[in-house]
């Protein structure tokens, strides 16, 4: 089979494998469409110390059974899946308190074991569900990055019904999660980016309030789209100095700063501003399966779809593809790439 294979920082080869032979409570999935995740893009930087090349990435997928493991699991055959690829021991402490996303030996498909940039990937069964055969590949492809942006609007917005939300980053999960914030409620959703293009496509898709990181003062921005309401909830899906700096300084007192992006690690924030004004800061990792089940019920139903905001690509031209978005040449806000 031909795979895109992350060889090296900043280089992908595009090779033949073995075709892979599923084991006990296995399947082989035939790839129709696979999403490229921002951490996906540290991780060709070689900034990301949790996958370590050569390594065939993609966790965002969608496919269709070919073969199984065990007859037991014979009727999955000729199935539409889409795959959740967070594994977990479902004994630890963390498990047993039902935060299986934190599991203390989680492994994630196309980190710790081969993913589906791919024509094909093995995958356990206990990951598979099951989508309609006449839903699109494309936009079941989106269940994993809905799931996760779900997650943590579900949870920014907890104490904060019909707030005002701010989302930074308008590539996938950014607008995921403001999509996701207007389905939950939000009195008004405002996206903030420094890529003009990506704004416009935003306004396109319903996101209709819009700031430009490096034109717009952002607080002036804030008080014309909010005026004095004020925003309860910043979602920061891109995760840099400026990103969380401005974050904290937007939010109303008693507001909440949800952090799902995870661009930079080590951050200066301004504490005694959050301990005067007791503004709740979060992070977000990954999705319970509730999560993810949740995610592919709103895709099924239409109200998240992939319509404006995702662009389709070869396989082949995947390494193109990662080059495109590291320069930051890509307008859209995903790129699904298909086999």
């Amino acid at each position: 089979m031909k795979a895109l294979v992350w060889s090296a920082a900043e280089r992908m080869d595009w090779e033949e494998r073995e075709r892979p032979v599923p084991q006990d409570n296995e399947v082989l999935v035939r790839i129709e469409v696979v999403g490229i995740c921002g951490s996906e893009i540290e991780g060709y930087l070689g900034h990301n110390s949790l996958r370590k090349p050569p390594l065939i990435m993609g966790h965002e997928f969608c496919g269709v059974v070919e073969q199984v493991g065990n007859q037991e699991n014979g009727a999955l055959i000729g199935k539409k899946i889409v795959v959740n690829p967070l594994l977990f021991c479902g004994n630890c402490g963390q498990c047993l308190k039902g935060l299986t996303q934190l599991c203390e030996s989680r492994k994630i498909i196309g980190i710790h074991q081969p993913g589906a940039f791919a024509e094909w990937a093995i995958v356990p069964v206990e990951a598979v569900i099951e989508v309609p055969e006449s839903m699109s590949s494309f936009r079941a492809a989106l269940a994993e990055p809905l799931a996760c942006s779900l997650r943590a609007t579900r949870r920014a917005m907890e104490r904060h019904p019909f707030s005002n939300v701010v989302v930074f980053g308008a590539g996938g999960i950014g607008l995921l999660c403001a999509m996701t914030a207007s389905l939950l409620g939000a009195s008004k959703v405002m996206i903030v980016d420094t890529n003009q293009a990506r704004l416009t496509m935003s306004r396109s898709v319903g996101i209709e309030e819009t700031a430009n990181a490096r034109e717009d003062k952002l607080e002036e921005r804030a008080e014309q789209v909010f005026g004095s309401k004020g925003i309860d909830v910043v979602i920061d899906a891109a995760g840099f100095q400026p990103t969380r700096e401005a974050a904290i300084k937007l939010l109303n007192p008693g507001g909440t700063f949800m952090n799902i992006g995870l661009g930079i690690d080590e951050t200066v924030l301004p504490i005694n501003h959050v301990i005067r004004n007791e503004i709740e800061i979060l992070g977000s990792f990954c999705y319970t399966r509730q999560d993810f089940q949740d995610a592919v019920d709103l895709l099924i139903a239409g109200k998240i779809t992939e319509t404006g905001w995702t662009e389709i690509r070869p396989l082949s031209e995947g390494f193109q593809a990662f080059a495109q978005l590291v320069d930051g040449k890509v307008t859209s806000g995903k790129i699904l790439l298909k086999p």
